[in-house]
């Protein structure tokens, strides 16, 4: 059964992990490195990442024997150091030689990178996976959207505007990492 909190909290940490408005100056000088982005091909590649990791997730943890509640650790501690870089301003880690643009780096790593899918795995232990599945939809369209207006966006918001928009969401992701370490931690001993 869909529940509208667990859709909307569940949105909005994907939202922030995948900080599709604080990645906009990247797809700026992705656009004009490469010409035009496919924004349709680059929103459906990272939908259907997500959506494997969402439901295959669990088995592929179980094929490397790893428990959920140690991934979701570890997810909480990758969204911790994202949260961060997106308070801080700083760069911990980034792919900087892109090879293409819609799909590398575009819907892989920057949409449906190793956070967004830490995350989703980590949401797993938490949510309702139907739940995810609409926040993931949801987000991909938002994504959609912004990959085609992120000229006007960028124009629009300013540099500064932008910042704002990564820190309020930065700070967002940092009590949600906190949260999942919590609510997941005590597993660990057990």
């Amino acid at each position: 059964m869909l529940d509208f909190k667990e859709i909307l909290t569940v949105t909005m940490v994907l939202f922030a992990v995948i900080d599709i408005v604080g990645t906009i100056p990247i797809i700026v000088d992705l656009r004009s490195k490469f010409g035009q982005i496919e924004s349709e091909k680059a929103s459906l590649v990272a939908c259907a990442i997500m959506i494997v990791f969402l439901y295959a997730g669990d088995q592929l943890l179980k094929l490397i024997g790893i428990d959920v509640s140690s991934f979701a650790v570890a997810g909480s501690l990758i969204l911790f150091f994202i949260a961060l870089e997106m308070i801080l301003g700083i760069k911990l880690y980034r792919d900087t030689e892109p090879s293409s643009a819609s799909i590398v780096p575009l819907a892989f790593p920057l949409i449906a990178g190793a956070g967004t899918v830490t995350t989703l795995i980590s949401l797993r232990s938490q949510y309702q996976s139907n739940n995810i599945l609409v926040a993931i939809i949801l987000n991909v369209i938002l994504v959609y959207g912004v990959l085609k207006l992120s000229g006007k966006i960028e124009r629009a918001l300013g540099e500064s505007g932008l910042n704002v928009i990564r820190k309020v969401f930065g700070v967002i992701l940092l009590a949600i990492a906190v949260k999942l370490f919590a609510a997941n931690v005590k597993g660990l001993f057990v």
